[in-house]
């Protein structure tokens, strides 16, 4: 990304509001205001990514009561001008050779507590409390970590897009060879397919074939497809700024009657979890939902990943469907759904979907069957 997020309807007015709705958030939390430096809290704040992060500091100030300021290299402060959100914020540009730290300390409480965006470089954070002893600092997964979790109706808009192009990319992968290619060759596929369905960025490519099954995060390799192999699917990406991120498994050729019947169990533990999704549900049902009814049919120890995470403007990120976890889901909540049985040195199944909380109940984003895909 270059200068400003994907081409999102998104107005100065927009983010206006969302910055403003987080140094409300901010002051609520007992905190003296926000700092945020690039990466997807910037972009979804302002529209503005830079083309990298870097050693130079870029930092978005934001406190209750006070104009917001972008903190910013002056050699990138034209790109960071066009930004959809600029118009809604105070750009302050430094230039090599003077002190950004000393230029931020400026507009900072320097007894206060500051939330900060988790990928600050430690530099950055390192000389802020050089030149603010007095201040503290917490990330922002601890301190405000549904910030972004409850998307609006343009936001839901962009995910449900995001999810149709990842299904069109399931339904094109699904009619190619499997048997006797490579997983890298498969996972070449899918990314191509995403990026004709309209990604500007393909996260990742998972083909975990047979054996490689049972690892959930099975990086690719140059294992040959055989007939028989179990194979699962896990792909997603961006576009227009927001995320997909959907899994299938496909068998080559017929299934063994265990196959199936794993596959059978994980499809129904998958809608159970898809069934608890309601406003005012702790987050944890969903899980306990999709693990009952693996745990039930004994594999339950072979279920070894939390059952959902929420997906936005990036695919990993609040709120998470695990144990422990008892906010209560609200509408426009997105997250996934992916239960999973992983068999060590056999093979794995796992199906996943991109699930909105509604008014009363929930919605799938991907609409690609959940059966069993027989693929040659």
């Amino acid at each position: 990304m270059t200068g400003s997020a994907p081409a999102a309807p998104f107005t100065a007015d927009d983010y206006r509001a969302r910055m403003e709705r987080a140094a409300r958030a901010a002051a609520d939390a007992g905190l003296a205001g926000l700092l945020v430096a690039p990466g997807p809290d910037l972009v979804w704040l302002t529209g503005y990514a830079p083309t990298a992060a870097t050693e130079r500091l870029t930092l978005l100030v934001l406190a209750a009561g006070r104009d917001p300021v972008l903190v910013v290299p002056a050699l990138e402060a034209p790109d960071a001008g066009k930004a959809a959100g600029a118009p809604a914020l105070t750009l302050r540009d430094w230039t090599d050779g003077k002190d950004p730290y000393a230029a931020t300390a400026a507009l900072l409480d320097g007894s206060g507590r500051f939330g900060i965006s988790d990928n600050a470089w430690a530099m950055h954070l390192l000389a802020l409390q050089r030149a603010l002893p007095g201040t503290s600092y917490a990330s922002l997964t601890d301190a405000l970590p549904m910030l972004r979790a409850v998307k609006d109706a343009v936001e839901l808009e962009l995910l449900a897009a995001a999810g149709a192009a990842a299904d069109a990319a399931f339904e094109e992968i699904r009619k190619v060879r499997f048997g006797g290619r490579r997983e890298s060759d498969v996972a070449a596929d899918l990314a191509h397919l995403l990026r004709r369905f309209g990604h500007s960025q393909v996260d990742f490519t998972i083909v975990a074939s047979g054996p490689n099954g049972a690892n959930p995060h099975h990086e690719v390799g140059d294992r040959v497809i055989e007939d028989g192999d179990m194979i699962v699917l896990d792909f997603g990406g961006l576009k227009d700024g927001y995320g997909s991120d959907t899994s299938r498994t496909v068998h080559v050729g017929a299934p063994t009657d265990e196959e199936r019947r794993v596959h059978d169990l994980v499809r129904e533990a998958q809608e159970a979890g898809f069934g608890a999704v309601r406003p005012g549900v702790a987050c944890q049902e969903v899980d306990r939902a999709a693990r009952a009814v693996i745990a039930g049919a004994g594999y339950g120890e072979y279920f070894i990943h939390r059952t959902g995470h929420g997906i936005g403007v990036t695919t990993h990120e609040p709120p998470y469907m695990i144990e422990g976890e008892e906010r209560h889901l609200v509408p426009g909540m997105c997250f996934s759904v992916e239960p999973g049985v992983y068999l060590p040195g056999r093979f794995g199944v796992r199906i996943e979907d991109i699930v909105t909380v509604t008014e009363d109940g929930g919605r799938r984003l991907n609409d690609t069957t959940r059966e069993m895909v027989i693929v040659e």
